[in-house]
């Protein structure tokens, strides 16, 4: 059993930065893939990026590569999002999610995610 909390969201004006956080309980934190997606009102929830167990391999979403850095820090349980050069389509709940294995190969598939944080609000203004 993971547990997810993240936090670090708020309110950014466009250009701006932020670094959201999320922290995992559990002793096996190491072992799993950790993603991160992103919800905007009235919009299904969408792969932002994930960063791998085995050897912290990251990928992607086209609209944040570039501007979004994933990483991780198997010490202290916590995976990160550095967001620059925000923009106003950014704007959304980030939701952190992990999972062991990815059953069908496929790393962008909510589907693929076992655990889920409550999320957190990024809001940028333009």
């Amino acid at each position: 059993q993971v547990q997810l909390v993240e936090s670090g969201g708020g309110l950014v004006q466009a250009g701006g930065s932020l670094r959201l956080s999320c922290a995992a309980s559990g002793r096996t934190f190491s072992s799993y893939n950790m993603g991160w997606f992103r919800q905007a009102p009235g919009k299904e929830r969408e792969f932002v990026a994930v960063i791998t167990w085995t050897a912290g391999s990251s990928y992607y979403a086209d609209s944040v590569k570039g501007r979004f850095t994933i990483s991780r820090d198997n010490a202290r349980n916590t995976v990160y999002l550095q967001m620059n050069n925000l923009k106003p389509d950014d704007t959304a709940v980030y939701y952190c999610a992990a999972t062991t294995a990815f059953y069908s190969g496929t790393y962008s598939l909510k589907s693929e995610y076992k655990y889920w944080g409550q999320g957190t609000q990024v809001t940028v203004s333009s």
